[in-house]
């Protein structure tokens, strides 16, 4: 694994990243040897001071001039700052891997935004050579239809957190993140495999660490389209989402979203989603919640390869 001085480097969300808390899920860089400078740093201070300075937003939320910072009670205090430094600041016999957790999703959702590359909240696969994002609310089912693509031939790029840049031509891009997902227990079951083989996100956490890195795609590829996945007391169905539904869309599924206002991004960010939804072709899909439905997720699954392989 590099190492630079007592940091450790690796690779993710497009960015090289060097870091005091060891990242195990993260894939390394390819030719870094540390001559060059970070485009991240994570690393241990106190930020008590500062938090008590800090404009408060909320009683987790706190922003200091070009740091945001958040108290995550019997964690830590997370600082990040300028998109280029995570800084934390843990409490007591905090969780090392519920820091991790955050680092990885809360902090990385806010260093993207600082460097002006949009954070959607879900997950990315890889099929034929392009990428398709699936967003939704929490418990929408984003991985377990991640996982059933996945099995079907497709490779993962991203889950949770999906990093979404611009080529100086306009076109999207999703920016490979590591390999692994993260899965509910009940999902776990319902796709056939073991929860008892798998590592929980942190102690007593009933999400579990699905590692996959055989499927994982380490490359930045063209995002070709958006697939909306909702709850829905109907049956399974499919409809375009078109207008300005696909802004109201994308705004509703991007990372954290909540930090825009404050972070004054607003006007970047609506900038970016009129860009996105001119250019990418997006749908919903309605996924059956009551049991006597069945486990509709492979429908969605076949009709999203389908409608792909066949270029529609």
């Amino acid at each position: 694994m590099p190492a630079t001085g007592n940091r450790l480097a690796y690779y993710s969300f497009g960015l090289i990243i060097e870091s005091e808390f060891p990242l195990p899920e993260l894939p390394l860089p390819s030719a870094y040897t540390g001559g060059q400078s970070p485009d991240l740093t994570v690393r241990q201070d106190e930020l008590g001071s500062l938090w008590s300075e800090a404009k408060r937003i909320s009683d987790y939320l706190a922003i200091h001039e070009d740091t945001v910072l958040i108290r995550v009670p019997d964690t830590a205090i997370l600082g990040m700052r300028a998109g280029k430094e995570i800084i934390i600041s843990p409490f007591g016999k905090a969780d090392p891997d519920k820091i991790r957790l955050y680092i990885l999703g809360t902090c990385m959702g806010v260093i993207l935004m600082q460097r002006k590359v949009l954070p959607l909240h879900g997950s990315a696969v890889a099929i034929a050579g392009k990428a398709y994002a699936i967003v939704g609310m929490s418990g929408a089912g984003k991985s377990t239809l991640a996982s059933l693509l996945l099995a079907d031939g497709g490779q993962l790029i991203s889950d949770d957190l999906i990093a979404v840049t611009l080529d100086a031509a306009g076109q999207p891009y999703a920016q490979p993140a590591y390999p692994q997902q993260k899965m509910w227990q009940d999902t776990i079951g319902l796709l056939g495999m073991n929860a008892g083989e798998l590592r929980p996100l942190f102690e007593r956490e009933t999400k579990f660490a699905v590692p996959v890195p055989a499927q994982f795609c380490g490359s930045a590829l063209p995002l070709a389209g958006i697939y909306e996945l909702v709850k829905t007391e109907s049956d399974a169905a499919i409809q375009p989402i078109a207008g300005l539904e696909k802004f109201h869309t994308l705004l509703q599924h991007t990372f954290r979203g909540f930090l825009l206002e404050p972070l004054g991004l607003m006007e970047w960010h609506f900038r970016t989603l009129t860009q996105f939804a001119l250019h990418l072709p997006m749908q919903r899909l309605h996924r059956p919640q009551a049991q006597a439905a069945g486990f509709s997720a492979p429908k969605l699954s076949a009709y999203i390869l389908n409608q792909i392989l066949k270029g529609d």
